[in-house]
């Protein structure tokens, strides 16, 4: 799949199918709407290309939200979809400016040469958000392009969102969201070098870069961890360690029964179960008292299922 950084990066287009969005997390909701888009775009022997953010619009106008996926995953599982365009835009100024017709007109039209577009029924674009599917489809009528609604997703009568996944995650509810991702939750990062504290006190660990500010999921979990092609258990923590004076927000992953060296490998952290909430304790020793009744709990998990 081709990624394109940027709206100086795009040459003009013969033609595509394409769907505008931050696909954060990319659940059944999304996966509905671009596995449509591929197949259109196939269909129409036109490239199928998806629009999301660098930067969300969310974030421009001063409301960050946890993300739920990382940049690479998020790309990677596009690819896997079969999309063959990734066009990533950085949502600033000068673009939140745009309105909502000449973004269609000057870009959509002009630039990528659209034939197709795919559009959840809630989603709004340009100045002030005024645009949405209501106007992709008026303006389609003098245009030659089609305007194509994805109508919403329910799993279990709960209507699917990113906003309700991130909700679940933190109430721990790692099932239904689950059902609503299509997969399980996951954070995915290189390994990095650590401070060393969790092999200090019996319970090496693996740090684990999240490369974000805002994590959906704070506290203690039982996990499986995917690395070299090989799943382990173990027991993890996202926070920011108060115990010792944490600022930053790290994962960290005691995994059991492993002694290796993968400093620089890319791991998968799957949360299974939420133990309890991050707290700060009067001493090492309870904080090591406490790691060894978490790492129990988890195994006890782990046997159960």
């Amino acid at each position: 799949m081709q990624l394109i950084r940027g709206l100086q990066n795009l040459k003009e287009q013969p033609g595509c199918v394409l769907t505008i969005g931050n696909f954060d997390g990319i659940h059944a909701g999304h996966q509905k709407i671009i596995r449509s888009l591929v197949t259109r775009a196939k269909s129409l022997g036109l490239p199928s290309v998806v629009i999301s953010f660098s930067v969300p619009p969310e974030s421009f106008f001063g409301r960050p939200k946890a993300r739920l996926s990382s940049f690479r995953d998020k790309h990677l599982f596009l690819e896997s979809l079969g999309v063959e365009k990734h066009l990533l835009i950085r949502f600033n100024k000068d673009f939140s400016q745009m309105s909502a017709r000449s973004f269609v007109e000057d870009f959509l039209l002009g630039k990528l040469k659209m034939r197709c577009c795919f559009i959840g029924d809630d989603f709004r674009f340009g100045k002030d958000r005024q645009g949405d599917y209501s106007m992709l489809e008026s303006m389609a009528k003098n245009s030659d392009f089609v305007a194509q609604k994805v109508n919403r997703v329910n799993v279990n009568g709960q209507r699917v969102s990113s906003s309700e996944i991130r909700r679940l995650l933190r109430l721990g509810e790692f099932k239904m969201a689950e059902e609503l991702l299509g997969r399980p939750f996951a954070i995915g990062g290189r390994i990095m070098h650590g401070e060393k504290r969790g092999r200090a006190i019996g319970f090496p660990t693996i740090n684990v870069s999240i490369g974000r500010k805002l994590s959906p999921v704070l506290g203690v979990f039982a996990v499986l961890i995917e690395l070299n092609k090989k799943t382990y258990q173990g027991v993890c923590n996202v926070g920011k360690r108060p115990t010792i004076g944490g600022e930053k927000t790290l994962l960290e992953v005691n995994i059991f029964d492993f002694d290796k060296n993968v400093y620089g490998e890319h791991a998968k952290v799957l949360f299974k179960y939420r133990i309890r909430e991050e707290m700060k304790f009067e001493s090492i020793e309870q904080l090591q008292g406490q790691i060894a009744i978490d790492a129990n709990i988890t195994k006890r998990y782990f046997a159960s299922q």
